[in-house]
C-alpha cells in the first residue's frame, strides 16, 4: 500500500470515529482501533464481487465507444427492448389495408392485421486480461492504467463495429460496382471496376423505388474504394459534396441524398456475393465493399456493459484488467429494404 493512500485511509477512519463518538456514547479512540482492524481484515473496495470490480469504468466505456464507432448512431437504437440483456424484439407490422373506390357492397368485409416480429440475441465480446505488475503502478511516470483501459476500449469497439456492419451486410441487397478498372489490395488478385458516384446515383433510385425516407440516408465507403468515388466527382459535385462536410459526426460529405462517411475497412464479399464472416482474410478473389442504409432499416442494440479489475492480485503480483460488452444488430425489415451492398465487380 502507498504510504498516501494509508494516511488518507487512516484520515477517513478517524472523521468516521469522531462522528460515531459524536452521536453515541463509545469513546471515539476505540472506535477508531475497532476500524483500523476491521479494514485490515476486510479490505474489500467498493463496488466488487468477489475481488473483482465491476462497472466502476461503466461511463469511462460508453464514452470511448460512442466516440470510435460514431456511424452507429445512424441505426435505429433497439437498446430499450433488451430482455434480460440478451434478446431483442422488432415489431413487423402485418399487410396494409385495401382501397376502393366508390364502395357499393356493404358491410364492408374486415380484415384482422396480423402482426409478427423479428428477433436477434445479443452476443457478447470481450477483452483477453491485461496484467499490470505492481513495479509498474509505482515507478512508471504516466498512467498505465488509463493507457491499457484505452487500449481494451480501442480493441472491443473494432470488434464491434466490425462485427455491427457484417450483421447489417448479411441481410442487405448485393449491387456490383460498374467503374473503370482499379488495381487489386494486398490479397486480392486481378483488377476489379471501381466505385464511381453514378454507382451511388443508381443505389439512390432504388432507395427512391422503395419509398424510402429522403432523408437519413448514409452510405459507409471503404477507403480503398472511395479514392476512385471522390476522383469521380466533376468540380461541382466536388463542391457540393464538401458543402456538407460534418467531421463532428464523420460525415466527409454529401452527395445523391447520402450522408457519405469512410472507413479503412466496411465490408468483404466472395465471388459468390457471400460476406466474409468476422476476422477472416481477403482471399485472392474476395471483393472489398461498401454499405448505404437508411437510419431506420438497421438497428442496434447495447446491452451490459462492463470493466473487470482484479487490484493487487495475490497470484499475479499486480493488477488485472479486462472489458465486456454486449451488443448486436440486424436489418430491421424482414422485406430487407432500405439496405444494399454496393461489392467491386471483376475487370478485365
Amino acid at each position: 500500500m502507498k504510504p498516501t493512500r494509508f494516511l488518507f485511509g487512516l484520515l477517513k477512519l478517524a472523521i468516521l470515529s469522531v462522528i460515531v463518538g459524536t452521536i453515541t456514547p463509545a469513546n471515539p479512540l476505540i472506535v477508531f482501533a475497532v476500524l483500523v482492524v476491521l479494514s485490515c481484515i476486510v479490505p474489500m473496495p467498493e463496488h466488487t464481487l468477489n475481488g473483482t470490480v465491476l462497472e466502476t469504468w461503466a461511463k469511462y466505456i460508453v464514452g470511448r465507444f460512442w466516440k470510435d464507432n460514431g456511424f452507429l448512431k445512424f441505426a435505429y437504437s433497439d437498446s430499450d427492448k433488451v430482455q434480460s440483456g440478451r434478446i431483442v424484439h422488432i415489431p413487423q407490422v402485418g399487410a396494409k389495408p385495401t382501397g376502393t373506390k366508390n364502395r357499393t357492397v356493404f358491410p364492408a368485409v374486415a380484415v384482422r392485421r396480423t402482426d409478427g416480429d423479428v428477433l436477434y440475441a445479443l452476443d457478447e465480446y470481450s477483452t483477453d486480461p491485461t496484467h499490470i505488475p505492481n513495479i509498474d503502478a509505482i515507478h512508471l511516470s504516466y498512467n498505465k492504467q488509463d493507457s491499457v483501459l484505452g487500449e481494451h476500449m480501442q480493441v472491443i469497439n473494432e470488434l464491434v463495429a466490425d462485427d455491427m456492419l457484417i450483421k447489417w451486410g448479411t441481410n442487405a441487397t448485393i449491387v456490383r460496382t460498374t467503374g473503370a478498372a482499379v488495381a487489386p489490395i494486398t490479397g486480392q488478385t486481378g483488377n476489379r471496376k471501381g466505385m464511381g458516384h453514378q454507382d451511388l446515383k443508381k443505389l439512390m433510385i432504388r432507395f427512391n423505388v422503395d419509398n424510402l425516407p429522403k432523408d437519413g440516408r448514409y452510405a459507409m465507403i471503404d477507403d480503398n474504394m472511395f479514392e476512385f468515388f471522390y476522383d469521380s466527382l466533376s468540380d461541382t459535385n466536388a463542391k457540393d459534396f464538401s458543402r456538407f462536410a460534418d467531421a463532428e459526426n464523420g460525415v466527409v460529405g454529401k452527395l445523391h441524398g447520402f450522408n457519405i462517411m469512410t472507413r479503412s475497412a466496411v465490408l468483404a464479399s466472395s465471388n459468390a456475393d457471400a460476406i466474409k464472416a468476422l476476422g477472416s482474410s481477403l482471399a485472392a478473389t474476395d471483393n472489398l465493399a461498401s454499405l448505404a442504409w437508411h437510419k431506420n432499416s438497421v438497428a442496434f442494440a447495447i446491452g451490459d456493459t462492463k470493466l473487470f479489475q482484479d487490484k493487487d492480485s495475490a497470484l499475479y503480483y499486480g493488477d488485472v484488467h479486462s472489458a465486456l460488452v454486449m451488443a448486436g444488430g440486424r436489418v430491421r425489415r424482414q422485406d430487407g429494404k432500405g439496405i444494399y451492398v454496393l461489392a467491386q465487380d471483376a475487370s478485365a
